[in-house]
């Protein structure tokens, strides 16, 4: 019995013993693979080549927009006003009717001033008649040279105060016609200061409400002189040479992107501002759909100079450090590179590149927290164009 339980007791050992010899080996097995993990691989940019565009320079200003037309209505003669005839706020048409005076005083006035021509009319009939007849009685030695006097007196009496009665006549037109108030173009009328039932015109002319056209619309900014010449031409010059062509100008209010009206300049001041060093400018811009209010903030591009080919980056891709701006570049061993660039005029999302790219570089514009200059990367090519387009690229103007 003794030896049985003797026995087991080694066969108890040897497979413990076995188990740990089992463990051991899974152990270094693991160390062994821990050991020989192959190393991380180099960080993914997205890089995309320069896109060379023909462009034309240009300036950015700010500028405001103006109207072209404003009238403050006024009743020009004295009456109770009886009706308004549009709504606050509304778009009206050039000669709409938009105020009422009341008129009963200006009807009689005019049939009076009728009746004074009816009769000054007759009256002078008269006076040739007898001028006539006293000529006549005068060649027949019948009448004296008194009574064809007289009566030439009389006749030339009745002229003048014809004359008189027709003016009178004509102004009492006039006065009828003031009692209509029309819209002197068409354009969006304000808010209407006077309520039905008011005394206007009395003493002073009473300003009804004020109508502002809004198609086009002005739009004022100021060029410094050091871009005046030779970059920007004058209007003048422009219209003045023979071919009808408008030198164009852009703009965009704050609440839009890019510059997407286009007008063109049509005037600048004669002298520049000697205490700021700009010159006054206007451009005309179409307001069809009226969704640009006179006093809005513009921003104002000016094409400058001709037309040439120039290479574009977006603006992500630039940085700055104390050495200037420079963009990150992949070469050909996939390495990080650091080039200096002279960045000109931007484009939206995009700079014109100046110098220091040939066109053909792998520019880095996503990942650039991971590249860095001297280390390899693992380059992915963008979609063609992909940065022009998402960028906005401006037309060629």
């Amino acid at each position: 019995m003794s030896c049985e339980i003797a026995r087991g007791c080694l066969e108890n050992r040897g497979a413990a013993a076995r188990g740990l010899l089992f463990a051991l080996i899974l152990l270094v097995g693991a160390c062994e693979s821990k050991s020989a993990h192959a190393p991380p691989q180099p960080p993914k940019v997205t890089v995309s080549q320069p896109v060379r565009q023909n462009v034309t320079d240009f300036l950015e200003l700010t500028g405001n927009t103006q109207t072209v037309n404003t009238v403050q209505l006024r009743a020009r003669v004295e009456g109770y006003l009886e009706r308004i005839l549009f709504q606050d706020g509304e778009m009206v048409k050039k000669d709409q009717l938009l105020f009422l005076t009341q008129q009963d005083t200006y009807v009689a006035k005019l049939q009076q001033a009728e009746g004074t021509v009816v009769a000054q009319k007759a009256r002078l009939d008269h006076a040739e008649i007898e001028l006539a007849r006293n000529i006549n009685l005068f060649n027949q030695r019948a009448s004296a040279q008194t009574d064809v006097d007289n009566w030439r007196y009389e006749r030339d009496s009745a002229q003048a105060a014809l004359l008189t009665a027709e003016a009178q006549r004509t102004l009492a037109k006039l006065d009828f016609g003031y009692t209509w108030v029309t819209a002197p173009f068409s354009g969006r009328i304000d808010r209407h200061l006077v309520d039905p039932g008011n005394l206007v015109g009395s003493g002073q002319s009473t300003v009804l409400a004020e109508i502002t056209q809004m198609d086009p619309l002005y739009v004022y900014f100021n060029v410094s002189e050091t871009e005046l010449f030779p970059r920007l031409r004058r209007p003048e010059e422009n219209s003045g040479s023979g071919n009808g062509a408008k030198y164009p100008v852009y703009i965009g209010l704050a609440n839009e992107e890019g510059f997407p009206h286009e007008g063109y300049l049509d005037f600048s001041a004669n002298s520049v501002n000697a205490s700021t060093g700009t010159l006054l400018v206007r451009g005309v811009f179409p307001n069809v759909d009226g969704k640009m209010l006179p006093g809005q903030f513009a921003r104002v591009k000016v094409p400058v100079g001709e037309e040439k080919a120039v290479l574009l980056v977006p603006r992500v891709a630039v940085a700055y450090d104390q050495l200037g701006s420079y963009v990150l570049v992949v070469n050909e061993k996939n390495v990080v590179e650091r080039r200096s660039v002279k960045t000109g005029p931007p484009r939206d999302s995009l700079y014109v590149i100046e110098d220091g790219l040939t066109g053909n570089e792998r520019v880095i514009i996503k990942g650039l927290l991971k590249a860095i200059p001297g280390r390899q990367v693992t380059p992915e090519q963008e979609v063609p164009n992909t940065a022009a387009n998402a960028g906005g690229l401006v037309p060629k103007h």
